[in-house]
This record gives C-alpha cells, sequence and structure tokens, in this order.
C-alpha cells in the first residue's frame, strides 16, 4: 500500500532539525527571556541580510506587520490603500484595522499579481471617491515577486508596501524580496516556505527612521522608558522561543529554496503540454509558496486527483471584494475580471522541499490522467 501524500509536508523538516530545535528551545526555557530575548534580535540581522535591507523588525503574525507597516506612516480614515483581491484576507483586513479604506486592484494573467493598469484606475477612482491615495500593497503571490518596478512607476509618491507573505527568499532582477519597497513585510506562519512553529511575522525597511518608530508601534507605542507612551502602539511583539526555532530554519532555508524550484521545475517539465504551468515573472525567481496552476473544470479535476490519492488545494477561492464584509469597498472601475475568472480554475499541488522524486512521480502521473481523460 502507498503511502499518503502530504500536501505540505512540516514533519519531514522537523525530522531532519528536530535535535538542533530542541537544543534552541531549551536554551531560551533556561535562559528565560520569553520575550524580546536575544534570539529575537539575532534573528531581525539575519532577516535583514536575507532581504537586503539594514532593519528587521520582528512581530506577531503577518497581519501585525501589515498593520505596523501603515501605522507607522500614519494610515487611517479617510486614506486609500490599493490591495489585490486575489490574496489572503489579511492584505485588506489590515488596511482596515488601520481606520483606511482598501481599493480592490485586478491581477495580471500570467503571473497573478497585482496589475500596473488596474492600480492606475483605481488610485484614479480612489481620488474621485473623495479618498486620498496613500499607499500600494502589492502581494508576492505564492512565492514570486510582483513588478516592482511598473508597480511604483505607476503608485509614483505613494507608500509602497510589500506583502511578501509568499515570497521572501524570492529575488526580482538579482534584488532580494525585502529591498523593493520602502517597508516589506512577510509571514512566518507554519505552512510558509519560512515559518516558525506558530504565528509570527516581520517589517523590513532601509529607512533608520521608521525601523524606531516601528519598534515603538510593536510595544504599545512605548517611548524611552517602559512606562512613557509616545504614540498609539499594540502588542505585536514576537515569542523568543520563536525567533529560536527560526534561527535553525534560517540555517537551511537556502537549500530549500533550492529544493523547492526543483520540485517546481520538475513539475512544469512534466505538465506543461496538459494544464497551464505557472509563470515567474521575467528576472525573478521564486520559493514556491505554492505550485498552482491553471485548468479547465477544476473542481472536477481536484475531485479526480482526491480519488488518486494526490491533495490539492485552491487559493483562493473567494477573492476579497466578493466576500460579505468588503464588497461594499471600491476597486477597479473597469472590474476584477482577471480576479473573477482565475478563482474557478486555480489548483495547487503538493509542494515542499521534502517531496521525493517517486512521490513527485505519483503526483504528476496522476495529473496527466485526470487532465488526459477530459
Amino acid at each position: 500500500m502507498t503511502s499518503p501524500i502530504a500536501f505540505i509536508d512540516l514533519q519531514a523538516q522537523r525530522r531532519r532539525i528536530a535535535d538542533k530545535i530542541e537544543t534552541a528551545i531549551k536554551r531560551v526555557l533556561e535562559h528565560g527571556a520569553y520575550v524580546m530575548g536575544p534570539e529575537i534580535l539575532e534573528m531581525e540581522k539575519q532577516l535583514a541580510q536575507w532581504g537586503g535591507v539594514r532593519h528587521a523588525l520582528a512581530c506577531a503574525s503577518g497581519t501585525d506587520a501589515l498593520v505596523l507597516a501603515l501605522m507607522a506612516r500614519g494610515i487611517g480614515l479617510g486614506d486609500a490603500v490599493m490591495v489585490p483581491s486575489f490574496t489572503f484576507v489579511a492584505t485588506a483586513e489590515a488596511v482596515v484595522l488601520a481606520g483606511a479604506t482598501p481599493v480592490f486592484v485586478d491581477i495580471l494573467p500570467d503571473t497573478l499579481c497585482m496589475d500596473p493598469q488596474s492600480l492606475e484606475r483605481a488610485i484614479k477612482a480612489a481620488a474621485q471617491a473623495g479618498l486620498k491615495p496613500k499607499a500600494v500593497i502589492p502581494v508576492d503571490l505564492f512565492g514570486q515577486p510582483a513588478d516592482y518596478p511598473a508597480l511604483t512607476a505607476v503608485a509614483g509618491d505613494l507608500l509602497m508596501i510589500a506583502d511578501a507573505a509568499q515570497s521572501f527568499g524570492a529575488k526580482l532582477n538579482g534584488k532580494p524580496v525585502g529591498s523593493m519597497a520602502a517597508m516589506t513585510t512577510t509571514s512566518f506562519f507554519p505552512a510558509k516556505p519560512l515559518g516558525c512553529y506558530g504565528d509570527g511575522g516581520a517589517v523590513l525597511t532601509d529607512d533608520d527612521e521608521l525601523i524606531d518608530i516601528l519598534r515603538s508601534i510593536r510595544s504599545h507605542g512605548q517611548g524611552k522608558d517602559r512606562y512613557e507612551h509616545v504614540r498609539i502602539g499594540v502588542n505585536g511583539r514576537m515569542d523568543t522561543m520563536q525567533a529560536a526555532i527560526m534561527l535553525e530554519k534560517l540555517a537551511i532555508f537556502g537549500e530549500e529554496i533550492e529544493l523547492r524550484d526543483a520540485v517546481a521545475r520538475r513539475y512544469t517539465e512534466a505538465l506543461a503540454d496538459v494544464v497551464e504551468t505557472p509563470v515567474v515573472i521575467s528576472g525573478g525567481t521564486s520559493v514556491w509558496a505554492q505550485y498552482t496552476f491553471t485548468v479547465d473544470d477544476r473542481d472536477g479535476v481536484m475531485k479526480a486527483l482526491q480519488g488518486l490519492g494526490v491533495p490539492t488545494g485552491v487559493y483562493y477561492p473567494t477573492p476579497i471584494h466578493m466576500q460579505p464584509p468588503y464588497a461594499h469597498y471600491p476597486a477597479d472601475p473597469q472590474g476584477l475580471t482577471v480576479t473573477e475568472a482565475k478563482r474557478s480554475r486555480v489548483l495547487s499541488l503538493p509542494m515542499h522541499p521534502y517531496l521525493d522524486a517517486a512521490t513527485q512521480d505519483r503526483v504528476i502521473a496522476a495529473v496527466r490522467q485526470v487532465v488526459g481523460a477530459k
């Protein structure tokens, strides 16, 4: 009997570094600095190096990272922030939590990242609606960077915040994710390419003044003294235990990116003639948070693959602008046609660094059998 296929196999990685993880956790238990301990500072240093910037700020989640970034620039009531709808809800949710208005932007049909032309229309529509366009949050969907040069040209003086929850470790034109926007946020949710054993996130920036503001907001708006508060803040700190775990994962992260890319290349080579395989932006790399292809009769394909023992995922079946809490917010006046077309055609295959060749063969054979039979 063949073993079940894991969609994301976190246990394979855990088995590889279990002894190092246990040592790291024991070290935290012994020194007792459970919040903002020394591992936090070391992790922030390494994250900044990976991102090609001077500063990284660890925080409690990827959602907190977005909220912190918006608060640090005073974005709130009456301000418009352009976001894609084809993403996880946190991107728009953070805008609302900051008191601002999300304005939804369509995606490109190939990379599925934010469309610069749609962004231009959304900015104009926001201004015409009486809002003040203040920021753009592109999402680096499924592991690759959005087209930051093109988006920045459209955005002009608007604040650019890169939502790199899925792409940390990737590059565009030789520049690492983390260095292409005024601020970059990321998530360390366990299923991410770089994840901890709980929730966690980070904000990266090259701005010396901005990092001081972010640090203050992260700890209740704290000033130089613990009980001095100079601004409104949140409790957005990351636990030391998670940082200790992250340090061990960062030690193997580069190798894991290469392993993910090898799986993705094999999938693409084997499936390009039967489905629309993912497209990576020219000059870019992907860390393959998901391997997402496009196919007709997605739901039928998904059900048939399940019957063959191949797990799949759908990211995202209902775009944010189609969900009740967000349906009243403005969007590109020409509509989000690509977003709405893709929602019923995207399907993600098992993807993780430890997907061996035999399991890849099973996945590939199943997809070819199912799609070829239609």
